[in-house]
């Protein structure tokens, strides 16, 4: 396992921030890291990266247990916090150079100039970081965090400041290393998760709520579920309500309407028998189920 992470509990004062959390990272995973703010997301992080102790549990790192050998854990870790701390008055490739002389890479010119161009810092990267904006003072972020070719990269929030343009990229370099690394990635925007990640753990209230792939995700959570169905005749609303699977009925006018139903499959095949025997024809019927964004406010409301 790339991270192991066992009973990881972080108490400030009265505040239970993180509550025996416990999970596994393989290989070649990217996993996404989502909860609302103060679920203890930023806080898990600093402590698996080995910059904020724990009050109980454990995280090992690659087979290194952040507590007892933190410089080996650190060695093997790249990480991009929320708030991004960067040496304003540095240049972009001095802060390379800087960050490549505590790592000891060899070759560091080459490492560095294939991470310029990997981010897209290239035009920028004869500035001052302070005269950056946002979206590329982040990717000197993940350039530095990237830069020494890390096992496992943790990301917190590392599109935050970027364009549409921007946030492609990034996907995609975050993709290409997910490959063959392991990628814990925190980040508020959802479809920024089903675009990268094939696996999440939401967590609240500094609890797991749910750790699964996002198919199983939708398939287990999604009780309440809707047909849409259009007829090509006018079809009477009363009679969908009928339907033995059907919960509630919708018109959407236009002869269309939304079927809510616990059992939609059962209820399409249902619905189709009906149909035939009504003689009444389908112009068109499909499955809407919760998104990732529903599933996520459902299982962290109470928060």
């Amino acid at each position: 396992m790339s991270i192991k992470v066992a009973g990881l509990t972080k108490v400030y004062g009265a505040q239970l921030a993180v509550d025996h959390i416990s999970f596994e990272l393989k290989n070649g995973e990217i996993v996404g890291f989502l909860g609302p703010n103060g679920a203890g997301k930023s806080t898990t992080m600093k402590m698996i990266t080995g910059y904020l102790p724990p009050t109980d549990g454990s995280a090992i790192v690659s087979g290194y247990d952040v507590q007892q050998q933190p410089m080996e854990v650190r060695k093997r870790v790249g990480y991009l916090p929320e708030a991004n701390p960067l040496y304003y008055d540095m240049y972009v490739r001095e802060y390379l150079e800087f960050t490549a002389g505590i790592h000891r890479i060899e070759k560091p010119r080459v490492r560095i100039e294939e991470m310029i161009g990997l981010t897209g810092l290239g035009k920028e990267a004869h500035k001052k970081i302070g005269a950056l904006s946002k979206g590329y003072k982040q990717r000197v972020g993940l350039a530095q965090a990237m830069l020494h070719n890390p096992e496992v990269l943790i990301l917190d929030e590392p599109t935050s400041g970027l364009d549409p343009n921007q946030i492609v990229e990034i996907r995609e370099l975050i993709t290409n290393f997910g490959r063959e690394k392991t990628v814990l990635l925190s980040t508020h925007i959802m479809q920024e998760v089903q675009a990268m990640c094939s696996r999440v753990i939401i967590i609240s209230s500094g609890k797991i709520v749910a750790d699964d792939s996002i198919d199983r995700l939708q398939h287990t959570n999604n009780r309440q579920q809707a047909l849409l169905v259009a007829f090509e005749s006018s079809v009477d609303k009363a009679r969908l309500k009928s339907l033995k699977q059907v919960q509630r009925v919708e018109d959407l006018g236009d002869r269309s309407f939304r079927l809510h139903t616990g059992k939609a499959e059962e209820l399409r095949k249902d619905l189709m028998k009906w149909a035939l025997a009504q003689d009444i024809s389908i112009r068109s019927m499909q499955t809407e189920s919760q998104s990732l964004e529903d599933i996520f406010r459902q299982l962290t409301k109470s928060a």
